[in-house]
C-alpha cells in the first residue's frame, strides 16, 4: 500500500467515524426521559368537573387544593384578589355555605401544551341561601389556568365574573 492510499484510507476512515458520532451525538440528544403526551380537551374539562365536586364537599380546603400554592383567585362573589392558599381557603370559607352547584353554559379549551391548558366560558353558578333555602342563579363567565405539576393538574389562575349584561 502506498503512502498517498494510506492518507486517502486515513480521511476516509476519520470523515466516516466523525459523521457516524455525529449522528449519534444527535440521537443522544434527542433521547431521554419521554415527553407527557398533550391531554385531550375532554380531559382537560374533566378539571372542571373535579373541581365543581370538591364544592359540593362544603370543604374549603378541599376546595382550595385544586389550586396551585401560588395561584391566583380573582372570584366570582367578592372583590379581593386571593393569591395564596390562605386566602383561597378564606373565600371558599364564606362561598361554600351558599352550597354553590356550577354549571358550564359555553367552553372553550385550549390545549398549551404536556403541562399547561386553559378552559375559557360561561357558567351558571346555583346559589341557596342558607338563611331561607331560596336558590338563585348566578351567570359568570371564567377561565381556568392549568398546570401540571409534580404530575398533578391544578389551577394557577381562575377568573370568574358576574355577566355584566345578566
Amino acid at each position: 500500500m502506498t503512502r498517498r492510499s494510506m492518507s486517502k484510507r486515513a480521511a476516509v476512515v476519520t470523515v466516516t467515524t466523525v459523521l457516524a458520532l455525529g449522528t449519534l451525538g444527535t440521537v443522544a440528544a434527542t433521547a431521554g426521559p419521554q415527553h407527557d403526551a398533550k391531554p385531550s380537551k375532554k380531559q382537560i374539562a374533566a378539571l372542571f368537573d373535579g373541581w365543581n365536586a370538591a364544592l359540593q364537599t362544603g370543604d374549603p380546603k378541599k376546595v382550595a387544593n385544586r389550586y396551585a400554592p401560588d395561584a391566583v383567585l380573582l372570584p366570582t362573589v367578592s372583590n379581593e384578589i386571593r393569591t395564596d392558599r390562605a386566602e383561597i381557603v378564606d373565600y371558599f370559607e364564606h362561598f361554600l355555605p351558599n352550597k354553590p352547584v356550577a354549571k358550564k353554559v359555553e367552553t372553550y379549551i385550549n390545549v398549551l401544551d404536556s403541562n399547561s391548558a386553559i378552559d375559557a366560558g360561561a357558567y351558571d353558578i346555583t346559589l341557596t341561601d342558607p338563611k331561607t333555602g331560596k336558590k338563585r342563579v348566578v351567570e359568570a363567565r371564567y377561565t381556568y389556568e392549568y398546570e401540571k405539576r409534580g404530575g398533578t393538574w391544578l389551577i394557577v389562575n381562575h377568573h370568574s365574573s358576574v355577566m355584566p349584561e345578566g
